[in-house]
């Protein structure tokens, strides 16, 4: 309240209208100095980390990339210098992608619907399952008995492979290598026909990959050559060599305690799904796309059950990708007995 205030309120000859215009003024003083103080607050340091174009980007939406990213504490300053610029970049982008009117495109709309439904039902599930009570040490010690190719059988494979893309693998490649001895002579003939490859050497256990796959490396002769067709590549890969490579319960302990709890949440999930399932009316209007009955329902996001601590999400009928040479499926996605293709490129991905 400034001096020429003070001294009003202090003259005790005030006239009636003389103290209604005091009463005023003291009001607006108050009212003024209210709203510096709010505005004061809602710019105090460190709420806003900066400004661009005037759109402030906030220390809640830094410590949301933060906890995203896991960032460990000791890293914490150096990482939120670094996403405070992604942030401020995707500020950018979003304006200039508003300017030309994108935020309007049928498909942008799409995805963000579409992205928005996710996150809510994530969130309801999320709320009515919580977080699962860890195993018990009787849990964990049956779940490794009863998987010995997992942990105390583990086995390890050594294997070599050359990569082309899946368009170059043709009908002559395909008879080059069912009479090729050795992966070394498929080289021969891809140097020899200018076919771009590269060389990798690969280990994998009987953990990384589908059961049903494992017995297949584990059935084949040392050297044999087979073939994987995955997406826009082709592997001509030959087993090297196979070794125990045990796990101990001790080791092996913290991966099945994850397995399970993970385990046991998808399974919750499923039965919220099967609860909201039985008591909504859902109507197919077109009868063809109507479910399978044995089929699992998906969950939000697209996961589905796990099966096994790895390899999880990989049906056994992967196992139909990897054949020998001879008798290489050339679209094995295509004759899998309907498995999905993403499905089946994940169940030979532990060969890559």
């Amino acid at each position: 309240m400034n001096n020429n205030l003070a001294s009003i309120m202090n003259t005790s000859s005030l006239t009636v209208p003389k103290r209604a215009l005091c009463a005023a003024l003291i009001l607006v003083a108050a009212t003024l100095s209210a709203c510096g103080d709010k505005a004061k607050e809602a710019k105090k340091p460190g709420q806003a980390l900066a400004s661009v174009n005037g759109e402030e980007v906030t220390v809640l939406q830094l410590n949301e990339e933060l906890q995203r990213a896991g960032v460990a504490s000791a890293q914490q300053d150096t990482a939120s210098k670094q996403l405070l610029q992604v942030l401020i970049d995707r500020q950018l982008l979003q304006e200039a992608a508003a300017k030309e009117n994108l935020d309007r495109d049928p498909k942008v709309m799409q995805a963000i619907d579409r992205a928005r439904a996710l996150i809510i039902a994530q969130a309801y599930l999320q709320k009515k399952i919580g977080t699962p009570g860890r195993p018990t040490s009787a849990e964990v010690e049956d779940y490794f008995n009863k998987h010995p190719e997992f942990f105390a059988n583990r086995k390890q494979f050594s294997m070599n492979e050359l990569v082309i893309s899946s368009n170059d693998l043709t009908p002559e490649l395909r008879s080059a290598a069912d009479g090729a001895k050795s992966l070394e002579e498929v080289a021969v003939w891809l140097d020899a026909h200018k076919v771009r490859y590269g060389r990798n050497q690969v280990t994998r256990s009987t953990a990384d990959v589908p059961p049903a796959l494992a017995s297949k490396l584990l059935g084949m002769p040392k050297g044999q050559l087979f073939v994987v067709k995955e997406g826009p590549r082709a592997m001509f890969i030959s087993v090297a060599e196979v070794k125990d490579a045990p796990v101990s319960l001790q080791v092996a302990q913290a991966q099945i305690e994850q397995f399970l709890m993970k385990k046991k949440n998808q399974e919750m999930a499923s039965a919220e799904l099967q609860r909201l399932r039985s008591t909504a009316k859902i109507d197919y209007l077109n009868k063809s796309m109507m479910p399978d009955p044995k089929a699992t329902p998906a969950l939000p996001g697209g996961a589905a059950p796990a099966s096994a601590v790895a390899g999880a999400d990989a049906p056994a009928a992967a196992a139909a990708a990897a054949t020998p040479a001879a008798a290489a499926d050339p679209a094995p996605a295509e004759n899998a007995g309907g498995t999905d293709k993403a499905a089946l490129d994940r169940g030979v991905a532990g060969l890559k």
